[in-house]
């Protein structure tokens, strides 16, 4: 494995999200890599709960010193949370990326899509090739 922490319990976007299914829901947020290319996260906005979004729909963005992001939905699906401590705490998404950083928990909407996303081996090699 490379330089940044890729959890073998999730599954992973080219887009840099990750998602860890738990039955019919699941927590998504951005990888330990998305973190270090953005930096210092200053902003991340939220969609509202109940919203719902298809495969790749952008949710939100995060917002970091040099850069910002749109944020991908790795399936479809109904946003069941939203975590608004990254409001007043972005930088929690730095420090904690798989943990406290997580971003939505949605209902998945079609498990098949899943089908589709990385596992952490192909999404370790994504990253040491991009970088």
């Amino acid at each position: 494995m490379g330089k940044w922490k890729t959890p073998d319990d999730l599954k992973y976007t080219e887009s840099d999200e990750w998602i860890r299914v738990e039955g019919d829901t699941a927590t998504i947020g951005i990888t330990d890599y998305a973190q270090t290319q953005l930096n210092d996260i200053v902003y991340v906005e939220l969609p509202d709960v109940g919203d719902t979004f298809d495969k790749d729909g952008v949710f939100g963005s995060i917002e970091s010193v040099k850069a910002a992001a749109d944020l991908h939905l790795p399936v479809g699906g109904e946003v069941v949370a939203v975590n608004d401590g990254l409001e007043d705490d972005p930088e929690v998404i730095n420090a904690d990326p798989y943990g406290n950083g997580w971003i939505i928990k949605i209902k998945i909407a079609d498990a098949s899509e899943l089908d589709s996303l990385m596992d952490a081996a192909a999404y370790a090699k994504l990253c040491e090739e991009r970088d």
